[in-house]
């Protein structure tokens, strides 16, 4: 089954609306100037709220971007977070040595292409080579990936898609990662179907005017599971 990520929540009803919904996992933003960055206090009561539901709970992902370890890791402590999701440039020793399983997000470019060559057999083009190269190392040591669109400036959270071609051919060569930027109800399952990612993500896709829309965290995750659940009795898994 398709993992889902909500990010940027900001109020313990959010958090429990996407927990109803069959949300795998919340962020909570602490990357300083972003929109949805929280305040620890603020952060402390949603997780605390998350974590009374007990069994089945979604897991709490505290979002920050070179930032000083210290900081990632007194936060992590302090919140009581389940992983720390690391947006910015940060390098492998700085990933092991986060205490918290991590996710690092992995920035793809708008200029890479997929060949017509590019396959399973074939790892194409250089600048798709290195971006599987990137996530491999990653991964190669146990931590999650996912894959954004690059914005200059920006480090995670942008809204903004990037060519599915890329995510599938790097899950056709055999690559599980969570699909970020720019998906929404509309575009999940039709993302999921093309991709085959291990979890999708996403924070401004479930918002209106700015804020979180409970109504649209449901149908998100309903979408998301239920591609999942389409493709799963296609093959003939249940």
């Amino acid at each position: 089954m398709i993992k889902v990520k909500i990010c940027g929540i900001r109020k313990l009803e959010e958090a429990e609306a996407a927990a109803q919904a069959g949300a795998d996992f919340i962020g909570l933003v602490f990357v300083p100037g972003r929109p949805r960055r929280l305040e620890i206090d603020d952060a402390r009561k949603i997780t605390a709220g998350i974590k009374k539901l007990g069994a089945g709970a979604p897991r709490v992902v505290g979002l920050f971007a070179g930032q000083p370890l210290d900081e990632v890791n007194r936060t992590v402590r302090e919140c009581g977070l389940d992983l720390a999701q690391l947006c910015g440039r940060e390098p492998l020793d700085y990933c092991g040595s986060t205490g918290a399983d991590v996710i690092k997000v992995v920035h793809v470019a708008g200029d890479i292409e997929v060949s017509q060559t590019a396959g399973k057999d074939d790892p194409g083009p250089p600048g798709l080579r290195e971006l599987e190269e990137l996530v491999e190392s990653y991964t190669g040591q146990g931590h999650i990936v996912t894959l954004d669109r690059l914005v200059d400036g920006i480090p995670g959270g942008t809204g903004q898609g990037f060519d599915w071609d890329v995510a599938a051919h790097l899950s056709r060569r055999g690559h599980s990662f969570i699909l970020a930027g720019g998906l929404t109800p509309e575009t999940v399952a039709q993302a999921i179907k093309t991709v085959h990612p291990w979890g999708v993500d996403v924070s401004s896709g479930v918002e209106t005017n700015g804020v979180k829309d409970l109504d649209k965290i449901r149908a998100f995750i309903r979408n998301a599971k239920g591609e999942t659940k389409k493709a799963d009795s296609r093959r003939g898994i249940i």
